[in-house]
């Protein structure tokens, strides 16, 4: 079989099993809240997720057609097959690591800087598409900064609204709400998320002069969301203590305001085709949701560990596919 053929099935099984990962990986972001004020069963959570991550990766291509064409053109390439492989590789070997030890860092970030190290190792800094690559970097670090504004602004209004009401029965009404932020919250997740391993792929595609435009053709959006919702289907119970637990105790208004606004900034995001981290939006605003509530009754060590994690996430990953590409390419000559 012809060596670009086998590297692209390489990275269609890569990219899928990325996504896989991503499942499991950020599965704990969408649902952590729910499951840590009781609103559901950890199952139950992670099989509606699932459920919801399909529906949300078959529903939109635009964040896929951003990831294909404006960090690196894949059109102008060379080794493009072999520059994918090795971000693949490199971003499922940090999301394995972060998860094992139940760190909520950043697949978004360890793809995209992934894909930039790998680029960069093969053919230089000019390689990089520069105005879509500071676009993407730019929603990458704003949005957790609206996302705690709007954590901040979401609790504000629902302490104004529940201000003479028995927090008691409030707790219980809005732990039926969590049911449905939480299938959102899931729905936005897969928007986002799993349009970044069909971005992979078609990049792949183009690379390999299997395709010609950038339109992500049916079956890479039914493979993807599958990975992305059998993925969703194991859970990961990990990450989902320290979003649910270890940032701020939750009670059900905390993560009714948390799950909604997180997933107002996720599917705006996708509406305008940037893809954005799921983690770095819901636990930043899960932060902000904190700080309406006591800015002391966030535990403000774990967030800074957490903040830490994103910061290093892209060069780390950078570093990674940039030497796995240097590995591949000698052992391809």
């Amino acid at each position: 079989m012809d060596t670009v053929v086998i590297l692209t099935l390489l990275i269609v099984v890569f990219a899928l099993a990325f996504d896989f990962i991503n499942g499991f990986h950020d599965t704990a972001n969408a649902i952590a809240t729910s499951v840590s004020t009781r609103a559901l069963k950890p199952r139950t959570a992670i099989y509606m997720a699932a459920v919801m991550n399909f529906i949300g990766a078959l529903t939109f291509t635009g964040v896929a057609k951003t990831i294909s064409k404006d960090i690196v053109d894949p059109f102008v390439l060379e080794n493009g097959s072999l520059v994918i492989l090795a971000a693949l590789i490199s971003a499922i070997i940090w999301n394995l690591v972060t998860w094992y030890y139940g760190i909520p860092s950043s697949s978004s970030h360890a793809l995209i800087g992934s894909i930039a190290g790998a680029a960069i190792s093969a053919a230089g800094f000019a390689v990089l598409n520069y105005s879509g690559f500071i676009k993407i970097l730019e929603a990458l670090i704003l949005s957790p900064f609206i996302a705690i504004a709007a954590g901040f602004l979401m609790m504000s209004l629902f302490k104004v609204v529940l201000k003479n009401r028995n927090l008691f029965k409030a707790n219980k009404r809005i732990r039926y709400l969590q049911i449905g932020t939480a299938a959102l919250q899931s729905f936005t997740h897969g928007t986002n998320d799993a349009q970044k391993a069909m971005g992979i792929i078609t990049m792949a595609l183009i690379a390999s002069n299997m395709q010609t435009g950038e339109d992500i053709q049916f079956w890479v959006r039914i493979a993807a969301a599958t990975a992305m919702g059998l993925g969703t289907s194991i859970g990961g119970y990990k990450i989902i203590k320290t979003v649910g637990g270890k940032i701020m105790k939750i009670r059900p208004v905390n993560g009714a305001a948390a799950d909604l606004s997180s997933a107002m900034i996720i599917f705006g995001a996708t509406l305008i085709h940037l893809p954005v981290s799921t983690t770095h939006v819901i636990s930043s605003a899960i932060m902000g949701v904190g700080s309406a509530q006591r800015v002391k009754g966030v535990k403000w060590g774990v967030a800074k560990k957490i903040v830490i994690t994103w910061i290093i996430t892209m060069p780390i990953s950078a570093t990674i596919a940039a030497i796995i590409y240097q590995l591949l390419n000698l052992f391809s000559k």
